[in-house]
């Protein structure tokens, strides 16, 4: 049974690839998405929060993930960029979720809804930044 926050994630999810391929304003895909179903079951502040400050923080975050990749950014498909941006945020804002935790989520909704082996893919540049952006939390993890 998926948690209220791993639904909340994928909603996010869903919402910044609206975001990506139509340019719709946060406010407007929360809105859209607050119809469809199985919203009732999502932490609905987590993914509000989630969504908005993903996409506020895109281009920051874009220039943190690019050196990270062994390709360009936009040659990601948006799902990745998507799972990509939203563990980003996470790592960044949510310092009380295990980096651990966000991997795997990021991980499951790769393999959800991603490509064939993007998931593979989401792992390696995830685990470079939690190394960045998690520094103590992930050697201390690793010692």
């Amino acid at each position: 049974m998926k948690s209220s926050r791993r639904r909340s994630r994928e909603f996010a999810l869903q919402g910044l690839y609206q975001w990506q391929l139509a340019g719709t304003d946060p406010l407007t895909i929360v809105e859209q998405l607050s119809d469809a179903e199985g919203f009732d079951k999502i932490d609905v502040d987590y993914f509000r929060v989630m969504l908005t400050g993903a996409v506020a923080g895109a281009a920051d975050m874009e220039q943190l993930i690019a050196p990270l990749l062994d390709r360009a950014y936009k040659s990601l498909s948006p799902v990745e960029r998507g799972i990509l941006l939203l563990a980003g945020y996470e790592f960044k804002s949510q310092m009380e979720v295990p980096y651990r935790v966000i991997i795997n989520e990021a991980i499951e909704l790769a393999k959800s809804f991603g490509g064939t082996d993007g998931h593979k893919y989401v792992n390696g540049v995830l685990d470079k930044m939690a190394m960045q952006l998690r520094a103590v939390e992930f050697n201390a993890a690793r010692a």
